[in-house]
C-alpha cells in the first residue's frame, strides 16, 4: 500500500520566508537543530539567527502569535518538530547509542524532512476558520500538527516495508537504508531481516511519540475539559481508521479484490478520513467550534479526501513522474485495488470488452510489467471510459466539498485559505463551483455515498 502525498502542485500557503533550520540533509549522529545551518548560523543568543533572538522568525510563532503562523504554517510546524524531536532524541541517546543511531535518528530525519505538511495545514486553517487563534490554541494546534506528522512517519515507514519500496522522499526507504548499512557486516538474509525489523520498530517509535504528544495535550490543565475529551476521541478514531484503511489496501492487493465499492471503502479510510476529514475535525475541536460547524467541516473533508485519493490514483498512470515524485504505474505493478482500475474492469465487464479484460488480467500485479504494456493499461482506462468517469467524480466530489464548506459559519479570510487548500489537494483549480451556488447533483455514485456517510 502506498500512502499518498500530494506533491508537485502549487502550495496553498506559500512561505514568505524559508523555514528555519531545515533537516533535509542532516547526517546520522548530527545533533538535531544543527542541520541545514549556513554560514550565518550562530550559537550566540544576540544573533538574529539564534532561535531565542527577538527577531528570529520562529520566536513569535512559539510565543503563540497566530499571525506569525499564518505567514508560514509548514515552517512553524517544522520548528515545533525540531524542538520536540531534539528532546526525544536526547532521551534515546541516553538509553543506547546504537538504538539512537539506527532507529531514533532515522525517525527524526524522516519526520523533519517531511512533505508539504498537508495535514498540519488542514488543522491550522480549520482552527483559524473556526475563529481560533489565542496563544493557548496556537500552541495546541502546533503540537497536534506535530503529532500528525509523527503518525504519518509511522504510516509511511510501515507502508514502504509492506510495499517493498526502495525509496521515499528522495532517499532510501528506512528498511532499505538499514539493510544497506549492515550489508558489509552481516550475511544478506540477516541484513534484510534487520532492515525489516528496524522499519517495524521505527514506525512503532514514531507512533509512540505521536501518542505522547497528544497525551500531553489531553492532560494539560490549560485545555478546556470538553476540548480535551473531544480531542482524545478524534485521535482514537484517526489511529484505528488509518490501520483499517492500510489493511484493506494490502488485503485487496493480495486477494485481487478489485471492486469499485471495496476500492472506495479503502480510499475513504486511508485518505478521506485520515488525511483530510480528521485533521479538519481536530482544528475545529481545538478552536472550540460547535458540533454543527464541526460536522459540516467533516463532510467537506470527506468529499475532498476521496477526490484527493482518486486524483492520486489517476496520477499514478497519467501524470508526469517528475511531478508526482514516483515512477509511473506503481499501483498497477503492485496490484493495488484502486478505483480507476476497478472501474475499468467493471465497465469492460458490462460491455463484454474481452480485450480490455485481458489486458487488465495480464498486467495488474506484474512487478516486471514493461512500459509498453503499461501503456496498454492506460489505453484501456481511456477506451472503457474509466478515466473520464473518475475525472467527473473528482470534480463532483470537489464541488460537493466546497459546497459543504460554504454552509459553515466560518471566518471569511481563513475560510478562503481553507477553500484554496481543499482545491489544491483535489487537483481541481478552476474546475469547481464557488460556495453559494446551487448544490451538486444529489444522484451520488459509490464514492459520493461513502463521502456523505
Amino acid at each position: 500500500m502506498r500512502f499518498t502525498q500530494a506533491t508537485g502542485r502549487p502550495t496553498a500557503d506559500p512561505p514568505r520566508r524559508p523555514p528555519a533550520g531545515p533537516a533535509d540533509h542532516q547526517e546520522a549522529g548530527e545533533p538535531v537543530g544543527t542541520a541545514g545551518r549556513g554560514p550565518r548560523s550562530c550559537a550566540r543568543t544576540d544573533h538574529p539567527d539564534h532561535p531565542d533572538h527577538p527577531d528570529h522568525p520562529g520566536r513569535a510563532a512559539r510565543a503563540g502569535d497566530a499571525r506569525a503562523v499564518d505567514e508560514d504554517v509548514p515552517g512553524a510546524v517544522g520548528r515545533e518538530l525540531q524542538e520536540l524531536l531534539a528532546d526525544r532524541l536526547t532521551g534515546c541517546r541516553g538509553l543506547d547509542g546504537v538504538f539512537a543511531h539506527d532507529i531514533a535518528e532515522r525517525v527524526v530525519r524522516f519526520t523533519r524532512r517531511g512533505g508539504r505538511r498537508i495535514r498540519p495545514r488542514l488543522v491550522w486553517w480549520s482552527l483559524r476558520a473556526c475563529g481560533g487563534g489565542d496563544p493557548a490554541q496556537v500552541r495546541a494546534a502546533l503540537r497536534t500538527a506535530a503529532a500528525l506528522e509523527l503518525i504519518q512517519t509511522c504510516a509511511l515507514v510501515h507502508d514502504d516495508l509492506m510495499d517493498r519500496a526502495p525509496t521515499r522522499r528522495g532517499g532510501p526507504a528506512l528498511h532499505a537504508d538499514v539493510e544497506q548499512q549492515y550489508a558489509g557486516t552481516a550475511p544478506h538474509p540477516a541484513a534484510h531481516r534487520l532492515g525489516a525489523s528496524a522499519a517495524v520498530l521505527a514506525g512503532d517509535l514514531a507512533l509512540a511519540w505521536a501518542d505522547d504528544v497528544l497525551t500531553g495535550l489531553v492532560l494539560d490543565p490549560g485545555l478546556p475539559p470538553g476540548t480535551a475529551h473531544r480531542l482524545n476521541g478524534v485521535w482514537r478514531a484517526l489511529r484505528t481508521e488509518m490501520v483499517a484503511g492500510q489493511y484493506l489496501d494490502v488485503q485487496g492487493q493480495a486477494t485481487s479484490a478489485l471492486t469499485p465499492s471495496r476500492a472506495i471503502r479503502a480510499a475513504c479510510l486511508k485518505s478521506a478520513l485520515y488525511t483530510v476529514e480528521r485533521p479538519l475535525e481536530l482544528g475545529a475541536v481545538l478552536a472550540g467550534a460547535d458540533e454543527t460547524t464541526t460536522r459540516t467541516l467533516c463532510r467537506a473533508g470527506r468529499c475532498a479526501g476521496l477526490a484527493f485519493q482518486l486524483r492520486d490514483d489517476l496520477d499514478d498512470l497519467f501524470a508526469d513522474p517528475s511531478v508526482t515524485g514516483k515512477p509511473s504505474g506503481g499501483d498497477v505493478r503492485e496490484g493495488k485495488p484502486t478505483y480507476p482500475l476497478a472501474a475499468a474492469r467493471a465497465l469492460a465487464t458490462a460491455t463484454g470488452d474481452r480485450r480490455a479484460l485481458g489486458v487488465l488480467e495480464h498486467a495488474v500485479g506484474r512487478a516486471d510489467l514493461p512500459d509498453g504494456e503499461l501503456a496498454d493499461v492506460r489505453d484501456v482506462l481511456v477506451a472503457t471510459g474509466a478515466r473520464d468517469l473518475v475525472e467527473t467524480e473528482i470534480a463532483r466530489l470537489a464541488g460537493q466539498s466546497l459546497h459543504h464548506l460554504g454552509e459553515a459559519a466560518l471566518e471569511p479570510r481563513a475560510a478562503a485559505r481553507l477553500r484554496g487548500l481543499l482545491t489544491e489537494i483535489t487537483g481541481t483549480p478552476g474546475q469547481v463551483p464557488q460556495p453559494g451556488g446551487p448544490p451538486p447533483d444529489d444522484t451520488l455514485a459509490a464514492a459520493g455515498t461513502e463521502a456523505d456517510r
